[in-house]
């Protein structure tokens, strides 16, 4: 089959298009034929080495490969797709069906087909195109990520709220989760994501860049910190 595949760290002008062997699933498995995946964050990150919290370098790197990538070659961390074959305790789902996934730690959505456990595929539904499935389990988990934590701060109406990394995968839910529970918003990303968080509810904007919206002397009833400041 064929997969973009990456064999040193650098810019995206170190993926490549090859050949590769197409996976056998086991028997818990589904083989997915891959017909959309997505460009995450994190597939950048993996693949110029570059994260923003600089204490992950070392782990990371001796994960991921000293001067190369040594374990994951194939990027890709969320796909939509049909399966193709079954592994033999699989009874679930059937060949044919529209699913996505998330690939995991092993990563390796930018290929032809993947293949994955039953207990980690969602059938697709019907309405939802395969390129706005594939946005799911990633992004979409980003969702996920904002609701439990929005809910852990038990928001009300009238709280004022800062969020941090307001204009990512996690950030833009937070900020519209936070307006549905009736709260004040203060996002804070760059002025040319300003006009997009607006039109989601953000009620108050801060270009990180230009201010340090910790010395503006506001103060939060929560504060949602997803770059980790």
């Amino acid at each position: 089959m064929k997969a973009i595949v990456f064999e040193k760290y650098g810019s995206p002008d170190v993926l490549n298009l090859k050949d590769v062997p197409k996976p056998t699933p086991k028997d818990n498995e589904v083989l997915i034929r891959i017909i959309a995946s997505t460009v995450t964050a994190g597939d950048c990150e993996i693949r110029s080495f570059k994260f923003p919290v600089k204490w992950f370098w070392l782990p990371l790197r001796l994960f991921f490969g000293i001067t190369g990538p040594r374990k994951i070659k194939v990027l890709g961390q969320e796909l939509a797709g049909e399966i193709e074959a079954l592994g033999k305790e699989v009874t679930k789902v059937s060949v044919g069906d529209a699913v996505f996934c998330t690939t995991g730690m092993g990563m390796g959505a930018y290929a032809e087909y993947k293949c994955r456990p039953e207990k980690h595929v969602v059938i697709k539904p019907g309405k939802m195109s395969f390129e706005e499935a594939s946005t799911i389990p990633t992004g979409g988990g980003g969702g996920l990520n904002a609701l439990h934590f929005i809910r852990r701060a038990k928001l009300e109406l009238g709280d004022k709220i800062l969020i941090t990394g307001a204009a990512g995968s996690i950030g833009t839910y937070a900020v519209q989760l936070a307006k549905h529970f009736g709260a004040t918003v203060t996002a804070v990303d760059t002025a040319e994501k300003f006009d997009m968080l607006r039109s989601i509810g953000a009620d108050h904007v801060i270009d990180f860049r230009e201010e340090d919206f910790t010395l503006v002397g506001e103060t939060y009833d929560v504060v949602f910190d997803i770059v980790g400041w």
